[in-house]
């Protein structure tokens, strides 16, 4: 009897360690997907020692391979290797929800007076924070991956595809293919018991966009994009402008605000289709939306994570894997580039910039939220008074 008591216990208490983790990381992971996975490595990886740093690199790049918000999918890809089922399901909540919640108060504030508060003093000082919490972070992660002289060359070509603006999945995908044929061609994978596993095919579920958006209508315009969608945010925006501002349901001043909603609140940018959902049919339209828009993430890791591991077991797919991780690691170099020429625009922002990266690599036990509070206080003061 004592040893099924032992294990539920042990059981229930990673689990509990799951919910305080990602829950913190919901109400402090600011900055987009490339942050999020910063933070959560540094929770996952070097505090907590949950996996090691292959394993999540390994799990960095199979998030990329699918559609969905890749920091809520490596939020459920963590809650499932710590609590197994039940962990996937409460490590994704954990992280969702308090955008959420914070995101249908700003919706119902705005829909009432028609406004948003000023942001962008906050924002001033956050994104020049954020970069350097990404670069802490992506540091380790670029050493773990580059195995090889070829990798490296691999990641090289990544890095410029990117800048010159090819298709992150392509990138991604060609990355993978083209090492795994040179590893072929080289013949050490014939040296190896060749019991491949290939990807399954993506599962993409087509909505109708049909004319009323009310009730199951809007659940399946939203469950499509979450469904379909590669990329930033901004490639959601693109996709929303398409189903709902061209055909009347939005303004496009409310996409607008809504962009700004998904930047400053923390948490996945995605949260910002409750904000759209409410303008379009209250607070139903907010729940349906932000179910449909995040449900097929948690339906994508549930077939995908227990993949992982066996194919990493795999000569042939272990080769495809390692050239996806350091292709994943230029993409994410080349995101903290953007986010660089946009928001490091003048000696305010580059202060901000080196005073994070100080703190972050002079104090590594320091919890990285406070580097992004510190940067938008600091960003508030320098931008009214300075």
């Amino acid at each position: 009897m004592r040893m099924p008591e032992i294990s539920s216990l042990m059981s229930d208490t990673k689990l509990s360690e799951v919910a305080r983790v990602f829950l913190k990381l919901g109400f402090t992971a600011f900055g987009g997907p490339a942050a999020h996975i910063a933070l959560m490595h540094k929770e996952v990886v070097k505090d907590r020692q949950w996996i090691t740093e292959e394993h999540f690199l390994d799990l960095v790049g199979a998030t990329n391979l699918i559609p969905g918000p890749n920091s809520t999918e490596m939020a459920i890809h963590l809650g499932y290797e710590r609590a197994g089922w039940k962990g996937l399901i409460v490590a994704g909540l954990c992280f969702i929800l308090p955008a959420v919640i914070i995101t249908g108060l700003f919706a119902i504030a705005y829909k009432e007076y028609g406004q948003l508060p000023e942001l962008q003093p906050f924002l001033y000082g956050i994104k020049p924070a954020i970069i350097a919490v990404i670069l802490a972070a992506i540091f380790p992660l670029a050493v773990k991956a580059l195995r090889n002289s070829e990798l490296a060359a691999i990641g090289i070509m990544a890095l410029v595809l990117c800048l010159c603006g090819f298709n992150e999945i392509l990138i991604l995908f060609g990355s993978g293919l083209i090492y795994l044929v040179f590893v072929i061609l080289k013949g050490s994978i014939f040296k190896k018991n060749i019991n491949s596993l290939f990807p399954i095919g993506l599962l993409q579920i087509i909505g109708t966009n049909t004319n009323p958006v009310s009730g199951m209508n809007l659940f399946l315009i939203f469950l499509k994009i979450g469904a379909i969608l590669y990329g930033s945010g901004y490639v959601l925006f693109a996709l929303l402008d398409a189903e709902l501002v061209s055909t009347g349901l939005l303004k496009r001043q409310q996409l607008i605000d809504a962009i700004a909603m998904g930047q400053f609140t923390p948490g996945p940018v995605f949260s910002a289709v409750t904000f759209i959902g409410y303008q379009i049919n209250d607070a139903k339209g907010a729940l349906l939306s932000t179910i449909g828009i995040f449900l097929p993430s948690f339906v994508f890791v549930a077939l995908l994570n227990p993949i992982v591991k066996l194919v990493r077991g795999s000569a042939m797919f272990s080769s495809f894997l390692d050239a996806v991780n350091i292709a994943s690691v230029a993409v994410i170099v080349v995101v903290c580039y953007e986010m660089g020429k946009e928001t490091i625009t003048d000696a305010k922002t580059v202060m901000i910039g080196i005073i994070s990266l100080v703190i972050i690599f002079g104090f590594k036990q320091i919890n990285t939220a406070w580097i992004i509070l510190g940067g938008a206080i600091l960003g508030f003061l320098l931008h009214k008074f300075v």
